[in-house]
């Protein structure tokens, strides 16, 4: 799964996204596994690491087992790796793209983990396991919820946060930003927020609040899990939610996986750095397509294209 490193300075400058959790849906990864061996070898990897068939509640449901945290994580991940083991499939190694950066959304960041060479594709999947239990945990003993905020800025929704006791769990552009917490908390948050100004207050179905304080149960058992693992060097930087800073060595990955699980991800930072380190073509790798649409609201100038199945494969070869 490594990708080569591509040195030419005259190559193409393209940053490589992975989704995060929320991008589930029943059937997805189903038309790789068909279509692809090399796909549905990445299936059948994932299942054996997990010790259970996750490919088949993928693909048949029930979508509320699926949208479950310690299930929904693993499988997103498990169909962005199967799109990248297809597309080297189809491109051959001399085609294949090759990034300059990376960086997943939340979940994402582990994916990128996978790809970039610091854990295989069992380790990655074993982890992803254990930070959904995790999570799932946190979630049942400090139940919480979540809900975007558009149309104020981080500075005034920072504000909020304090005067309610909620977090801001992610920046996803300069007019997208996620608050969480507990629910009564949320709810009178999200007052404030339309009694400044906000263009609108979407209420999130999610487990929890993640990306927060809420989250801090999880982080020991977080941190006793990535200790047990031999992390690598990255073989292509890995821009990082919780900083916006890309990491280049295993240690650095350690820290970010630590801190992000509560740390609020800065997405728009993220870009950001992608796009003032040169990043030009921005390729969303897996389900969904909720990372390209950000990017465009960061910056209309960038080019994004979404691979998720076999069509979009051939199409972005074609290209």
């Amino acid at each position: 799964m490594t990708l080569r490193v591509k040195t030419d300075a005259n190559a193409p400058r393209i940053g490589f996204l992975f989704p995060g959790q929320g991008a589930q849906a029943v059937g997805m990864g189903r038309e790789l596994f068909d279509r692809s061996p090399a796909a549905r070898e990445v299936f059948q990897q994932v299942d054996d690491a997990l010790e259970r068939p996750l490919a088949g509640l993928m693909f048949n449901g029930p979508e509320d087992e699926l949208r479950q945290t310690v299930n929904a994580q693993p499988a997103i991940m498990a169909v962005s790796l199967a799109c990248m083991r297809a597309m080297e499939e189809h491109f051959g190694k001399e085609l294949m793209p090759q990034p300059l950066l990376m960086a997943g959304h939340s979940l994402g960041e582990y994916t990128a983990l996978a790809v970039a060479g610091v854990l295989d594709v069992a380790e990655t999947a074993q982890l992803v396991r254990t930070r959904g239990l995790l999570m799932q945990e946190a979630c049942e003993s400090n139940p919480g919820t979540m809900a975007a905020v558009l149309g104020l800025d981080e500075m005034t929704i920072e504000e909020i946060a304090r005067e309610t006791g909620t977090y801001v769990s992610n920046i996803n552009t300069a007019e997208q930003i996620v608050i969480s917490g507990e629910r009564m908390a949320v709810a009178v948050a999200l007052d404030l927020a339309s009694a400044r100004g906000a263009k609108r207050v979407v209420p999130l179905s999610v487990g929890g609040a993640f990306h927060s304080g809420l989250m801090e149960p999880a982080r020991a058992g977080l941190i006793e899990a990535i200790e047990k693992l031999n992390f690598k060097d990255p073989k292509v930087p890995i821009v990082a939610n919780f900083t916006g800073k890309p990491l280049t060595t295993a240690d650095s990955v350690k820290e970010e996986l630590a801190a992000q699980i509560c740390g609020c991800v800065q997405w728009k930072r993220t870009v950001d750095h992608m796009i003032g380190s040169g990043i030009v073509d921005f390729l969303e790798i897996g389900p969904g397509r909720a990372l390209g649409g950000m990017i465009k609201r960061i910056d209309k100038r960038a080019n994004v294209s979404s691979v998720g199945d076999i069509d979009s494969i051939l199409k972005l070869h074609a290209n």
